[in-house]
């Protein structure tokens, strides 16, 4: 059980996974939660539970419904909830929010959000500059969520990654395949597989996928959650 200083409220999840303190958690589809030291990250929350605790922060990575969801966003906030979205968002999001773009670092509680590219190359879905992905450094833990993607050139651009969240749902972002050769690409020391199965053309054998990834990134550890 994971309790927040930020609602009084606990959130019962059905897994999370640890690491250095860190608690990280997929939600479903996308939508992620991260807790550390009484802050509560959410990073497109799409799909929350009931009696999510509200947000320190949100963080989301493209205008598309399943990832900017404003009635969620504003379910999570209060008033010192901290919003950082991309451009595209800013018709769409009815809370104050901080626009960021690809490139840019925002510091916030000693918490550091950098925003990466995150893009599709044979796909029409999601072109280059409408979204992106973030990395995430908090306690000494650094998280990389990819957004919306396929397999990228700036993946390989990506160090010293604790743990990756990569899409694998094929149809709108990488397929099994694609995102387990990303893997290598990023090498983190942990890769939990998301966007699959929630919504219509994601679906994804995820036991196929450990498999490749066991396969070409020896000591990579696939943590299904």
């Amino acid at each position: 059980m994971i309790s927040s200083s930020s609602d009084d409220k606990e959130l019962i999840l059905m897994d999370t996974y640890t690491y250095n303190n860190v608690k990280v958690s997929l939600l479903g589809h996308a939508s992620t939660m991260i807790v550390s030291d009484k802050k509560t990250i959410y990073i497109d929350p799409y799909i929350i539970p009931d009696n999510s605790p509200r947000a320190d922060i949100i963080l989301v990575t493209h205008e598309h419904f399943d990832h900017c969801a404003p009635d969620k966003i504003t379910q999570l906030s209060n008033t010192d909830t901290q919003i950082v979205a991309p451009k595209g968002c800013a018709q769409t999001i009815k809370n104050k929010m901080t626009e960021i773009s690809v490139g840019k670092t925002i510091d916030i509680d000693n918490i550091r959000v950098t925003a990466v590219e995150a893009y599709n190359i044979k796909k029409q879905f999601h072109p280059k500059g409408m979204g992106m992905g973030y990395i995430i450094e908090i306690d000494s833990v650094k998280i990389y969520h990819a957004g919306d993607t396929d397999r990228i050139p700036e993946m390989k651009e990506l160090k010293d990654i604790d743990i990756a969240f990569l899409p694998v749902g094929g149809t709108y972002t990488m397929d099994i395949v694609e995102a387990s050769d990303a893997v290598t690409d990023i090498m983190p020391k942990v890769v939990v597989p998301m966007h699959y199965g929630a919504i219509e053309g994601t679906e994804a054998d995820i036991d196929e996928f450990k498999r490749l990834v066991e396969k070409k990134a020896s000591g990579v550890k696939v943590r299904v959650l």
